[in-house]
């Protein structure tokens, strides 16, 4: 997704944003208490897969803000939060960081987990509400409201 068109388009639940710059993720910040936000850079084969997976749960998931944020962009919180590895997603609720998830070490660590493996991780966050169709032997355990 290319740089927003509309700069307040983040306002908006339902929405995978890109945001354009570190001062645009902290004014989210302020109106938006839960915020799963990627860490990424352009060409970087495995931010796309996580990109893909995060535009399905933007759209499911009105409870947070979706968005991703170039490192390239991110100078300050890169260096603060001591961003290494890309992807990582930042998990914030009730406006705390509360969780990071580093690559796929958590997701199997293979290319190919499912979106709700993802969601499920997420959740346990308490970022987003999951709750998982059916029972099955390892399924996600985590059951935070909704």
């Amino acid at each position: 997704m290319a740089a927003n068109k509309n700069p307040q388009d983040w306002l908006h639940n339902g929405l995978y944003i890109q945001l354009a710059s570190e001062k645009e993720f902290f004014e989210m910040a302020k109106h938006a208490p839960n915020i799963v936000l990627l860490f990424h850079r352009t060409g970087n084969p495995h931010c796309r897969i996580m990109d893909t997976h995060l535009k399905i749960l933007a759209a499911k998931h009105l409870e947070a803000k979706f968005c991703k944020l170039n490192t390239e962009n991110a100078e300050f919180l890169q260096q603060r939060l001591r961003i290494d590895h890309v992807p990582e997603t930042m998990l914030v609720k009730d406006g705390t960081v509360v969780d990071f998830i580093v690559g796929f070490q958590e997701l199997g660590n293979r290319e190919n987990f499912s979106t709700a493996m993802l969601e499920c991780r997420i959740a346990k966050s308490g970022t987003i509400f999951y709750k998982a169709k059916e029972k099955r032997r390892g399924s996600c355990k985590a059951r935070k409201g909704g």
